[in-house]
């Protein structure tokens, strides 16, 4: 089922990225996408409409679950590898075992705040003896399962490039092999709608952290369509107060 919400977003961004543009006009065609998308009326609207029951909450739920970062990342339009549009709920002090992770993505994103505030941090690798000491994994999914897979890659060290805060109505964009880490910058949570796109995905992504080592799998929990849809309610109702 699509409600007029869900079939508009839809048009949007085939429409806008349909033709998987190269390079930098993606990532700032997806960043013209959720800052359209993104606005609370319209967000607002949208998440109203799917968790009445449209759109495919079968197939969504699956693919929505508490995050290893520590936000509850809830699938609302599945496009495929092309097109995964998201909204993030970030919660303040969430304990989580990769909270601390400068990490990469398989694929290019964007990304806007529509309540409350994000920190980011921006990194790069670098070897010198100012960088700070990290431990390398190079991230995977399970054959078996949609378990994180983390396979140590050795030492490294990253140097801090950027440190930014993005309060509601900002948006950014980063290619899919930029370092970053992010974390909820305010005392309640943070809302962000956020886009992957693109045909090519990378098979792993880049994760280092200095909090000591990791687990070698982590397991993801998906919801069930009932807690999913439950999930898109209280969602909503933290988009109209």
């Amino acid at each position: 089922m699509g409600g007029r919400q869900v079939l508009a977003a839809q048009r949007l961004l085939s429409g806008a990225l349909g033709d998987d543009p190269p390079g930098h006009e993606l990532v700032t065609a997806a960043r013209s996408v959720v800052t359209e998308l993104g606005s609370p009326e319209r967000l607002l609207e949208l998440i109203a409409e799917l968790a009445s029951g449209e759109g495919d909450p079968e197939s969504c739920a699956p693919l929505s679950y508490r995050h290893v970062l520590g936000f509850d990342k809830l699938l609302l339009i599945d496009g495929g590898p092309r097109q995964m549009l998201r909204a993030h709920v970030w919660h303040p002090g969430a304990g989580a075992i990769g909270k601390e992770d400068i990490h990469n993505h398989r694929s290019p994103l964007a990304s806007c705040v529509v309540r409350g505030r994000l920190a980011m941090e921006l990194y790069e690798v670098d070897d010198s003896a100012g960088g700070v000491a990290a431990a390398r994994y190079e991230e995977s999914l399970a054959e078996s399962s949609a378990d994180w897979v983390l396979t140590p890659a050795g030492p490294a060290r990253l140097r801090l490039t950027h440190v930014g805060q993005y309060a509601a109505g900002s948006s950014y964009a980063l290619p899919a092999h930029t370092l970053h880490r992010a974390w909820c910058d305010t005392d309640a949570p943070t809302v962000t709608l956020f886009l992957e796109t693109g045909a090519e995905r990378r098979s792993h992504t880049d994760v280092f952290t200095a909090a000591g080592p990791h687990p070698g799998a982590v397991a993801k929990v998906p919801l069930t369509t009932a807690e999913y849809l439950a999930a898109l309610r209280g969602l909503a109702e933290q988009l109209r107060t």
